[in-house]
Formats: structure tokens, C-alpha cells, sequence
């Protein structure tokens, strides 16, 4: 008998795959990363090859999805706790990085001509439905 694999989530980067993999087998189901390597090796081809493949055994494929929908991939706060937008009180938040003031714009700068990280980054957080940003305080 031959296991068959399904693929059941997409994802740009190899370490959000590993993740939700970790997170899978814990429940004990057998996971298989497709692509991972290769997007390792050059991550700009990710968007190219469709990303990595995170694939499970035809028969978990409902189990699999289930954890998946349990898993919150919104942002949270130091205590675990959802965090809300101050002006719509909606919960879709996502974390980014601003380049507003001086010493982003000369880290970034730096970053790329020299092709090293950023020194100094700020982080705000974006509501998804009314594109409030904000500081976390």
C-alpha cells in the first residue's frame, strides 16, 4: 500500500513550514515539506515555485485542516492576548516595519547598499480592515 500526500497549506518562507509542521506531528501526523531546500538556497523563488508545500497523508487531511483553523495568525501581545485596533476594535492586526524618520531611512539605506541588516527599525501594527496604524504601548 502506497501513502499518498496532500497538499494542504502554502508558505513563503521555509521557518513559517517548520513551524506549523512542529505543530502537526505533535498531534502525530506524519508531515512532508515540498521545496523547502530550494527556497532555502534562494528565497527569491518562492513566489516562482508557488512556495513551500506543507503536505500530509490523504488520510489526516481533515485532522490537518482543523489544527490549521485553530492556529491564530493575527498578532498578539506579550500576555497571549489578542491584540485590538484602538479605532475599530476589530482583531486582524498585523506587525510591520515603517521607514518614517531619519534613522530608519539611513539604516535602510546602509542595509542595502552594504547588504546587511537594519540597525534600527521601528514596528507599528496595522489594522486589516481600516488601516489604522498604531504603537503597541
Amino acid at each position: 500500500m502506497t501513502n499518498t500526500f496532500a497538499t494542504i497549506a502554502r508558505y513563503q518562507y521555509s521557518s513559517e513550514a517548520q513551524i506549523i509542521k512542529g505543530r502537526l506531528e505533535a498531534e502525530g501526523i506524519q508531515v512532508f515539506l515540498s521545496d523547502n531546500i530550494t527556497i532555502d538556497t534562494d528565497p527569491l523563488v518562492s513566489n516562482a515555485i508557488g512556495g513551500v508545500k506543507l503536505k500530509v497523508l490523504t488520510e489526516d487531511v481533515i485532522k490537518a485542516k482543523h489544527i490549521l483553523g485553530l492556529i491564530n495568525s493575527y498578532s498578539l501581545d506579550d500576555d497571549g492576548k489578542r491584540i485590538y485596533c484602538p479605532k475599530c476594535s476589530n482583531d486582524h492586526i498585523g506587525m510591520y516595519s515603517s521607514i518614517k524618520d531619519f534613522k530608519s531611512l539611513f539604516s535602510f539605506i546602509v542595509g542595502f547598499l552594504f547588504g546587511t541588516l537594519p540597525f534600527s527599525t521601528r514596528y507599528h501594527y496595522k489594522c486589516e480592515n481600516c488601516y489604522f496604524e498604531f504603537p503597541l504601548k
